[in-house]
This record gives C-alpha cells, sequence and structure tokens, in this order.
C-alpha cells in the first residue's frame, strides 16, 4: 500500500496523492467465460503482484488502476495491509463457506489468514470454533474468545454448519467433513495442500456434505473487509522489522485499463 505518485494517460480511477493498496490479483483478460461472468480469479491468464510483476518490497511500483483499492487515511498501514493479502482470502474462503446467519463456523489451523476471517465471522454473529496444533496460535484464538479451542484433528463439542480449513494439510479434510451437520460446507483456502486421504462416501460425504475450494481469490473482495474493526498481531524478529520498513512506503504509478490484453497468448 501507498499514495499515488503519478498517472498514465486514461488512469483517472485515482487522484495523485490517494491512498490506495495492490493486492494478489493483479490482471485479467477481460474477455474468456470466467471474466465474463464475474468469477475473474479464475482467469486462466490471469497476472499477479510479486509473481508475474514487480511486488511491493521496491520503493515504487505501477499498478493496472482497476486492481487497486481505495483505501482510508485513518487506520495505520499496519493495520491495513493484512487485508490485502491474508484478509482477502479469509474472507473470500469465509463466503465460500456458506456460513448461515448466526451458525457454527469450524476453523482448521489458525495463522494470519484464519485470525482475521475468525473475527470478521465473529462480527457477523458466528460462533468460531478453532482446530489448531500450535500452543501458541491455539492461545490467540483464546485471545479472541472464541467458542471452543482444540487440537487439529479433535472433534468440535458440536456439529458445525461451516468449516474453512487453512492448515496446508489435506489430512485435516475428513475430520473438517465429520463435523459438520447435513448440508455443511468445508472450504479449503490454501493455494498449496498435501495430498486429502481418500474418502468414505457414508461418514464424510453423505447427507449433503460439500467440499468447496477457494486458492485464488477474486479482487474485489477486499473493499468489503476494509469497514470492520480488525485487531492484526505483531510478530517479534526480523520479519517484523522488515515488513514495517515496506509497509506504507509505496510510490504507486497508475495504469490504465484493468484488462490489458497485450500479453494474452
Amino acid at each position: 500500500m501507498g499514495e499515488v505518485v503519478d498517472r498514465a494517460a486514461g488512469a483517472d480511477r485515482f487522484e495523485v496523492g490517494d491512498r490506495i493498496g495492490i493486492a494478489w490479483l493483479r490482471r485479467t483478460c477481460g474477455s474468456c467465460e470466467f471474466c465474463r461472468r464475474g468469477a475473474e480469479n479464475l482467469c486462466p491468464w490471469s497476472k499477479y503482484t510479486g509473481w508475474d510483476a514487480d511486488g511491493g518490497f521496491a520503493e515504487y511500483v505501477v499498478v493496472p488502476q482497476d486492481y487497486a483499492y481505495a483505501l482510508p487515511t485513518d487506520r495505520s498501514p499496519v493495520e491495513l495491509a493484512p487485508l490485502l493479502c491474508a484478509g482477502i482470502i479469509g474472507y473470500r474462503a469465509l463466503n465460500r463457506s456458506k456460513l448461515p446467519p448466526g451458525g457454527r463456523l469450524g476453523i482448521y489451523g489458525f495463522g494470519s489468514s484464519a485470525h482475521l476471517t475468525a473475527q470478521l465471522a465473529a462480527a457477523q454473529g458466528a460462533e468460531i470454533f478453532v482446530m489448531t496444533r500450535g500452543e501458541g496460535n491455539q492461545a490467540l484464538a483464546r485471545e479472541l474468545g472464541v467458542a471452543y479451542v482444540g487440537g487439529a484433528q479433535d472433534r468440535p463439542p458440536v456439529a458445525l454448519d461451516s468449516a474453512i480449513v487453512f492448515a496446508p494439510a489435506g489430512e485435516i479434510v475428513p475430520f473438517a467433513l465429520q463435523a459438520l451437520k447435513p448440508g455443511g460446507t468445508v472450504a479449503v483456502a490454501g493455494i498449496y495442500l498435501s495430498d486429502v486421504p481418500s474418502l468414505n462416501y457414508e461418514r464424510d460425504l453423505f447427507r449433503e456434505r460439500d467440499c468447496a475450494v477457494s486458492p485464488r481469490t477474486p479482487a474485489p473482495t477486499v473493499r468489503s473487509c476494509s469497514g470492520w474493526p480488525l485487531v492484526c498481531p505483531s510478530y517479534p524478529g526480523p520479519r517484523s522489522c522488515r515488513s514495517a520498513r515496506s509497509i506504507g512506503l509505496w510510490r504507486i504509478l497508475l495504469t490504465a485499463g484493468h484488462r490489458d490484453r497485450w500479453w494474452r497468448t
């Protein structure tokens, strides 16, 4: 995240001096079947910040204007920056989990994205059940006042309406499915997941238990997260120092047209 310092011809969505953020999804083709139906995260020609183009450890960065996000100026960069990655991933997974209003949500693994997602779900009235293996992560979950904290493969004390697997461990998926009520959904949020073991139809899937995978996240969801009062933990050591130096220091040049077709082959 940072401020706009210049704009290319036709880039008029933001003004010079505006505070904006840049997320993982950088641009898409705009013409495939997925883009046309609003599922741009599934575009086979999508490009990504830090992977296909230089990312956020530079002082200056260039971004297509329709893949940048207006950010409030009354919140610190340390609070806002996590929403552009962990927040987007978690919010998308929460939507994919089909959690009903006031429902019971199971969270498997409790890193940065899960920590933000638990707060979002709780603010919407959900009851949160956390299953994770690390003592530090379990303590972090307890600090949020969730209903239950257990080990990664523990069964929650009540049946869940929905669950999200953040841990990159495929062996967790059957445990999450077994913890669901009939008709419940497990959303798998990781970009990487180890192999999922064989599932037993009657035990794991029968009575309309579903499993949804959401590893690639659409751009617009960050706008829906930025108004929530979230708490982002800080981490000691070199990683925290490096991040603190980079957050909020970008100078951003905007380019026009969020669907640049010249690179598509």
